[in-house]
Order: C-alpha cells, then sequence, then structure tokens
C-alpha cells in the first residue's frame, strides 16, 4: 500500500498524526501533515486506512 497526503488539501488537523504515529508526522513548519514512509507496512495498513477515512478535508490516498 502506497500513501500520500495532498498537502495543498491538509488543514494540519492532527488526526492522521495521532491515529497512526508510524506513517504520518507534521511539516517542518507544521502547517500539513506528510507521509513519512511512501510504502506502508503491513501492520499500519489497518490505521492508515482508519486515517484516511477519518481525514476532515479528505487530503490522504492511500492504495
Amino acid at each position: 500500500m502506497k500513501v500520500k497526503v495532498n498537502e495543498e488539501a491538509c488543514i494540519g488537523c492532527g488526526a492522521c498524526t495521532a491515529v497512526c504515529p508510524n506513517v504520518f508526522t507534521f511539516s517542518e513548519d507544521g502547517s500539513h501533515a506528510v507521509a513519512k514512509v511512501e510504502e506502508v507496512s503491513d501492520a499500519d495498513k489497518e490505521a492508515v486506512n482508519e486515517a484516511k477515512d477519518g481525514c476532515p478535508t479528505l487530503a490522504i490516498s492511500a492504495e
């Protein structure tokens, strides 16, 4: 599974970083979330999907 954060859509609410800190963190300036990894491990797939589904701006894509 690959994951990306649309930086223009992200409002920096932090929901994804709370749900899946292994994959998501904040940008250096703290204005939006970024994916720490491009390829998600099997252990983190469920949490990534939860973060994706919970994103208020639908800024996370995972396939």
